[in-house]
């Protein structure tokens, strides 16, 4: 046999398992076709079809200087005549394109055949994990935020997909305010008990208002308590802004020993004072704490001038 002959065998075998595959490629094709619209054709009859999701809301339930506790609402419609799983959620939250924080939560439930669910989603941000990865994010800020969720779901016939979704807002990196007490001006002055105002200046170090409701608080003059007490006092602070406050407060100017005749003669009286003020805010209620060391204040008449007050 000669050489040209065995190559032109060779050619036309390859040529031959060449239109095998081809057959065999076609025909995988053809099934795959087959089924493709056989399925489709079931989908139609029992109407099976993809779910529709969507972040309804982004409440703040609970925030402070330290956290703020986000509960993200997603609403899933399942427009089958069966149950499907929510497999996985997948979120996300973040700032300008960088993470705040992540997370995963596994087997999340099932959504009813022909009905919709509202699926809750707890998240709590922290804020001093933000601020030590995160210096140019500073307390009293309000720095913009995007909520990326995805929804893994097990649909039967369409099998498991993916639904993405998304919601941008904003929200606060909260910051306590500032207390100093001005003055006491004493109403009726009695070693056994005197009767006097707190004069009471509050500055608001946060980018937003703060609606004062109330204000719990425990002073101290000279080392000693002069007492505590719970008012329910509305007031607006101004973002950035300044509110002041007049407390009524009653102690015994005996109870000071030496420090106490500093105090008569109008000399700076050491105080100390710490509490919480209860605000609203465009975020939602905030308890905030006020507190002051090593403050110095002055006890005056209730009808002394103040123009040397600062």
């Amino acid at each position: 046999m000669s050489s040209s002959d065995a190559t032109d065998r060779g050619l036309h075998k390859e040529k031959k398992e060449g239109e095998k595959e081809g057959e065999n490629e076609g025909f995988i094709e053809k099934v795959k076709d087959f089924f493709h619209d056989i399925g489709e054709k079931i989908e139609g009859a029992i109407g099976f079809g993809k779910p529709d999701a969507d972040v309804t809301g982004v409440h703040i339930p609970h925030i402070s200087l330290h956290k703020a506790e986000i509960v993200v609402d997603v609403t899933i419609t399942n427009p089958n005549p069966v149950p499907i799983p929510l497999v996985d959620i997948d979120y996300l939250i973040e700032s300008d394109g960088r993470k705040l924080v992540s997370g995963l939560i596994p087997d999340a439930g099932t959504i009813h055949a022909h009905g919709s669910e509202v699926v809750k989603i707890p998240v709590a941000l922290i804020y001093d994990d933000i601020k030590s990865t995160y210096h140019d994010i500073k307390p009293g800020s309000i720095i913009p935020y995007k909520v990326r969720v995805a929804l893994l779901v097990d649909v039967p016939i369409i099998g498991r997909i993916t639904i993405p979704l998304e919601k941008n807002g904003e929200i606060p990196i909260p910051y306590k305010p500032d207390v100093d007490v001005e003055k006491i001006k004493f109403k009726q002055f009695s070693f056994e008990e005197t009767i006097a105002d707190l004069h009471l200046k509050l500055e608001n170090k946060n980018d937003f208002d703060l609606g004062l409701n109330a204000l719990d608080y425990e002073i101290w003059l000279a080392d000693v308590s002069v007492g505590s007490a719970e008012l329910t006092q509305s007031t607006k602070i101004d973002k950035q802004g300044i509110s002041k406050m007049v407390i009524p407060i009653s102690f015994r100017p005996k109870d000071f020993g030496s420090a106490l005749w500093d105090m008569i003669r109008g000399r700076g009286t050491g105080y100390s004072i710490k509490g919480n003020i209860n605000v609203d805010t465009p975020f939602g209620n905030m308890k905030l704490p006020i507190s002051k060391e090593g403050g110095t204040t002055k006890l005056k008449k209730e009808d002394d001038d103040d123009d040397d007050d600062e």
